[in-house]
Order: C-alpha cells, then structure tokens, then sequence
C-alpha cells in the first residue's frame, strides 16, 4: 500500500505496471504429504496479478502462462524488442484481454524425480526414478485423486501426452530420462 501511495503523489501511478507473483504453493497434507516436493495441482500453480494502464480492472484469466512470460511482456510494454532466445512469450494480449492464451500446454519439473505435462483437461505425472505414472482428468478429477494410468482405455492418451512431454522437455534442455 506504501510503495502504490507514493506512486500516486508522484503522479506515476498511470504509467506503472503492478506486478505482484509469488512461489509455487505448499502442501499442507494434501496427498498425505508436506512442502513443495510434488507436482500436484495444490503445489504448483502460482498467482499472477498485473495492473497497470491498458489493462482492465478486475479481469481474470485462466491462461497458462509462466513467471518466465514477464520479462518478454515487460519488453512489449515498454516498447522494446525483447531477445530473440527467450523461452518465455509475450502475454500482454492475454493482459488487454485480446487473446485467451499463448500456449496450450504446461510442462514442469521437480528436479530429476518428477516431470508433468497439463493441458486443459488432463494431466500426466511421470516419476522416472520410479517408472511411475499418472493421469488424471482434471474436469472429472480436479484434486487428482483418481489415477487413470493403469486403464487400458487411456493408454493411447497416455501416450500421446508422453510425446508432447518430451518436445516439451527437448524445447527447455531438459536431459532427464522419462
């Protein structure tokens, strides 16, 4: 409240992006567990708020979209080109509402013991250590409690998200067995 205050009396409060981001959530005995050692929907997702001029008050997106998606976003704010190697995208279209998203997919990673992919819809869990899997559907299943892996109905969804797993994974460096 202090720093937006003062940014008021400075008459720079209409030519300022808010931005206020955090870590990833903490398990707090969801599956039975404690800390950030999970790729589970309670632990992974993040808040994201930007307020600012251009974009409307009091929107919400459900967009994916990664912490690593400011830097571009700030570049096309500011009205410079962002580097060519970033793997983060510009968002702003998201922010003015222009667009619903920039990406269908998310990948994330616990170091080498957990990789997930999420669209929409589903979600697939790989432990490689382990050679554990899971799949949910999160419309069905939104706290993932129902693992759908072992049913030979969804091998072929289970395969079909492997697959965009490791582009994704070959897009990031990520080098860790699946």
């Amino acid at each position: 409240g202090k720093v937006l205050a003062k940014l008021k009396e400075k008459g720079l409060d209409k030519n300022t992006l808010i931005v206020f981001a955090a870590d990833n959530g903490l398990a707090m005995g969801s599956h039975g567990l404690l800390g950030k050692q999970n790729l589970y929907e309670h632990s992974m997702r993040v808040p994201l708020i930007v307020s600012g001029k251009g974009i409307p008050k009091g929107q919400r997106s459900d967009a994916f979209v990664y912490l690593f998606d400011l830097f571009p976003t700030f570049c096309q704010q500011l009205g410079m080109p962002a580097p060519k190697d970033l793997e983060g995208k510009d968002i702003s279209g998201i922010l003015q509402q222009k667009t619903k998203s920039v990406r269908e997919q998310v990948f994330t990673a616990y170091r080498s013991s957990i990789r997930t992919l999420r669209d929409r819809r589903w979600k697939l869990i790989r432990y490689p250590q382990v050679d554990y899997t899971q799949l949910f559907d999160l419309q069905s299943d939104p706290y993932e409690l129902n693992n759908l892996a072992n049913k030979p109905e969804y091998a072929e969804k289970i395969k079909a998200m492997t697959d965009d797993l490791r582009k994704q994974q070959q897009f990031y460096g990520d080098t860790a067995p699946l």
